[in-house]
């Protein structure tokens, strides 16, 4: 079994491995005299990738990939529509937000179209680390407190702040003294009746503990569909009782969009949809531009309102920039034209029906859990629901070598990760599944 701080590692490119393809080499080469010690890459042989289209990338060497693995390119890599908007844009104006320009007012309007009432004011921003990093600030200014409680594995950013409730992020998921952990709502190997009352009860702790500390409860931050612990979408309602706890506590629900949003999950434009508990703010990122740098915090009003008091306002230089708004509005014309709200939804039922008729007694998949294009494959020692890290890691590296990219998450590493683009289709599906019974057979 995997430990949990060797799950960023499970499926790390061993840089003392052995490359047999020159180009290859050459080009790890480059990547180690560079990036140094920050570099990491996937699988045990990496890819030198060139280009990409719709659900596909093709490596250097002219091999195709079936992409299920990056949440980035949410409407289909290299799409038309967000190329054509970002050089448009970009032959016009390109500068920062201290001017009115129209494109960005158009585009945070369409955003906040898509929000219910209540979530009416948008700060953009360039990552989601910013964006986490923000809201973490404006929770602490109207609450007047600054305790937070995350996941055991959670994962929200980079900066300093968000890498304080990024547990997952740590080897020994060690989280500072404001700070709080709590196990996500699983049910598979717990046998959890009750997963969402039980989340609620352990958020009912952690509120006693940071009060009882002196930190008081300033917000809960969840990833809606708990992407880094396992992915766990439902049912629907699972964190709604948490939240209620935290509201009767004076702190804030921010839901963390950044990787269920965007229309990934087929029911809604955003997975805090699912349920039914209304966010305070939502953090946005990687999708939201299709791969071009922008994010965004969406708030309520009276929270941004005492944050701006307390800070005297929020600038950043490149955050909410015309060519981003550009490529933001593509992002939403594409989802809307396309319909790629109701293509996630006719996707997610097709590969879950497809990867539950490949259990079975002696079967490695022992869960098959998710929603729309992102689901989660609980890869398990067959006839129990113990992970096997090892088996998934074969199954990963298996599908890579027939052409399907796929990623592992969980505290055990055993949890396959599949996020195609939205535009995935049945032909796609096929191929994955054929791929994925050529794995399991071995």
């Amino acid at each position: 079994m995997t430990e949990i701080g060797e799950v960023i590692e499970l499926n790390r490119f061993d840089e003392t491995s052995q490359v047999d393809d020159p180009d290859l080499a050459r080009a790890l080469a480059r990547r180690k005299a560079t990036f140094g010690a920050s570099s990491v890459l996937f699988y045990d042989k990496p890819i030198h990738m060139a280009s990409a289209s719709g659900s596909w990338m093709q490596a250097a060497d002219g091999t195709r990939y079936l992409d299920l693995y990056n949440n980035v390119p949410c409407i289909g890599h290299s799409h038309p529509a967000v190329a054509e908007a970002i050089g448009r844009q970009a032959a016009v104006l390109n500068t920062n937000t201290r001017y009115l320009v129209d494109i960005v007012h158009d585009y945070a309007e369409r955003l906040l179209a898509e929000y219910p009432a209540g979530l009416d004011n948008v700060v953009l921003t360039c990552t989601g680390s910013e964006s986490n990093d923000l809201a973490l600030r404006m929770a602490e200014a109207f609450t007047g407190k600054r305790g937070v409680i995350v996941t055991d594995l959670a994962y929200h950013g980079n900066s300093a702040s968000t890498t304080a409730i990024s547990p997952g992020s740590r080897s020994d998921r060690s989280v500072p003294a404001h700070v709080r952990t709590v196990a996500p709502p699983e049910a598979f190997r717990s046998g959890d009746n009750d997963p969402g009352g039980s989340f609620a009860a352990r958020v009912r702790g952690a509120i006693a503990s940071l009060e009882a500390e002196g930190h008081g409860c300033a917000a809960i931050i969840v990833d809606t569909i708990f992407s880094s612990d396992g992915v766990y979408a439902g049912p629907p309602g699972l964190v709604d009782g948490a939240v209620a706890a935290v509201h009767e506590a004076g702190g804030l629900y921010i839901a963390d969009e950044v990787q269920p949003g965007f229309a990934r999950t087929g029911d809604a434009m955003w997975g805090f949809a699912r349920h039914g508990a209304m966010p305070d703010m939502v953090t946005m990122g990687k999708p939201m531009g299709n791969g071009f740098p922008m994010s965004g915090v969406v708030s309520r009003p009276d929270v941004l309102t005492a944050f701006c008091e307390m800070h005297a306002g929020y600038f950043n230089t490149f955050g909410g920039n015309p060519l981003a708004a550009a490529a933001g509005l593509a992002v939403l014309d594409t989802i809307r034209s396309e319909g790629l709200l109701e293509n996630a939804r006719a996707a997610g039922k097709t590969m879950m029906e497809g990867l539950r008729a490949m259990q079975g007694s002696g079967s490695a998949i022992g869960d098959v859990r998710g929603a729309g294009c992102f689901l989660g494959v609980e890869i398990s020692e067959p006839g129990s629901n113990r992970p096997d890290a090892a088996m998934a890691r074969k199954v990963i590296n298996g599908l890579k070598e027939r052409g399907v990219l796929v990623g592992a998450t969980g505290p055990h590493g055993n949890v396959l990760k599949i996020r195609p683009p939205l535009c995935f289709g049945e032909a796609e599906a096929l191929v994955f599944f054929g791929a994925m019974e050529q794995v399991l057979a071995l």
